[in-house]
């Protein structure tokens, strides 16, 4: 038995060994390294490519056109220095990671003074829904640049090149935070080019940090120092720059976490206690920092009793949401703090949806408008038939939530009818209606 279970254990072993080998399919080091360090260098073309993807991008975020942003990102060349960092630091080689460091500061502030320029001179200074997306970092922009990061240092290693790396050039978003922040100077909008940037940086971090596990777990070969003391130098700065650069990434995408758990417990909040007839949130905004964390909501409608409002207040707990202050403002405290604009984005959203859903009821209810006149046809063929009536008819079932709508024809009958004319009726009916849904009811 014990043989047996060590047998199933080794083939289990061997399997995930054999699927899941990352020294499969593997590149020459040499050639990887010598790759990874010429896609470092931003000078002519690639400085022109870099160039040109910003404006396309730019364009991108201008216009709201996620199509032309994802083409500008197929474009840009800025992956190529991050993960020269990312090598450079899981070989030892500080040269790499002064080259990978300069080129990427140098591709940063030339993108960013392109889209600085661009949005100067462009008409349209609107920030569109693609361009606020980059202003606040998420939790999920953190996992994405780290998995993306990943990917990306798994396909450049690989002998066979694929489309990963302009997929992970998609994924991770490095350019347009440079374009947001082009925005957010252009506009003199010092909120907006601080979120981009940070955003920019922290892609950039986990991406870097990704390539080097991955150079890390292939067991690249570090650089040789003759001197020892050397050696030990350059790994002590490169453990120096890492320490600087990475302890505040962390700290930073705690917050990061700690702000979308906050909004997140937030949003249910609202959507499971503030769900009254006569009551309407018409705004929210939610305050999240180390020290303090408040959520800010405007109401219409009839007023929350005290009671309710102190009833609310006693759930925070629940929702993870001790220590927040509620701030419900309604009534005159509402008016004296009205955001007129909100109302209004409120309304015309409730109104959209409303519409939506008359729309949809038409939509449903349109087939009946389109059933044919048969009262002439159904008096010359069957005489029997006094009268009669045609809809669209939706059936629920009892013992599940499945619906089904059927063409339900309804006929009060001159008496009886012969079972033949039953069986031709509706054949006639299925034909002439074009429906193969169809229920007849005679009575």
């Amino acid at each position: 038995m014990k043989e047996h279970e060590s047998g199933l254990g080794a083939y289990i072993r061997l399997f995930f060994q054999r699927r899941f080998n990352l020294h499969l399919d593997k590149a020459n080091e040499e050639e990887v390294v010598s790759a990874i360090k010429a896609n470092t260098v931003f000078v002519g073309p690639s400085l022109w490519t870099l160039i040109f993807a910003i404006f396309i991008a730019s364009i991108g975020l201008n216009v709201n056109s996620t199509a032309v942003i994802i083409g500008a990102m197929l474009i840009s060349p800025l992956m190529g220095p991050i993960i020269g960092i990312g090598l450079g630091i899981g070989t030892n080689d500080l040269a790499l990671v002064r080259q990978g460091g300069r080129n990427l500061l140098i591709a940063a502030l030339i993108s960013i003074a392109t889209s600085t320029l661009y949005f100067y001179i462009t008409p349209l200074h609107d920030a569109q829904s693609e361009l606020l997306a980059r202003t606040t970092p998420s939790i999920w922009d953190v996992f994405i640049a780290f998995v993306g990061g990943l990917a990306g240092a798994i396909a450049v290693t690989r002998k066979e090149k694929s489309n990963v790396i302009p997929g992970v050039a998609i994924a991770t978003a490095l350019m347009p935070p440079l374009c947001t922040a082009g925005f957010g100077l252009a506009s003199g909008n010092l909120l907006f080019f601080a979120g981009a940037i940070y955003l920019f940086f922290i892609n950039s971090l986990f991406i870097c940090i990704s390539t080097y596990l991955i150079v890390r777990f292939l067991k690249f070969n570090k650089k040789y120092f003759e001197n020892k003391n050397t050696e030990k130098k350059v790994s002590r700065y490169i453990l120096i720059t890492v320490l600087v650069t990475v302890l505040p990434s962390i700290y930073l995408a705690y917050g990061i976490v700690q702000k979308s758990i906050f909004e997140s417990s937030a949003q249910r909040l609202i959507r499971e206690e503030f769900n009254f007839s006569n009551t309407q949130v018409v705004n929210k905004s939610f305050k999240y920092s180390r020290n303090s964390r408040e959520i800010d909501l405007l109401l219409i409608g009839a007023e929350l009793s005290k009671p309710t409002v102190d009833s609310i207040r006693s759930k925070l707990s629940v929702y993870n949401l001790q220590g927040t202050k509620l701030i419900i403002r309604q009534g005159l405290d509402a008016r004296a703090n009205v955001d007129f604009s909100q109302i209004k984005a409120s309304i015309m959203e409730d109104v959209f949806n409303r519409d939506s859903l008359a729309k949809k009821t038409v939509s449903a209810n349109k087939d009946d408008s389109e059933i044919p006149e048969i009262r002439e046809e159904i008096k010359s063929l069957f005489p029997a038939i006094k009268s009669y009536s045609i809809a669209n008819t939706i059936y629920m079932n009892t013992d599940t939530l499945k619906k089904d709508t059927v063409l339900q024809f309804t006929a009060t009958l001159n008496g009886g009818m012969p079972v033949s004319e039953n069986g031709k009726l509706e054949k006639w009916l299925k034909a002439r209606l074009t429906s193969q849904k169809l229920k007849i009811i005679l009575q």
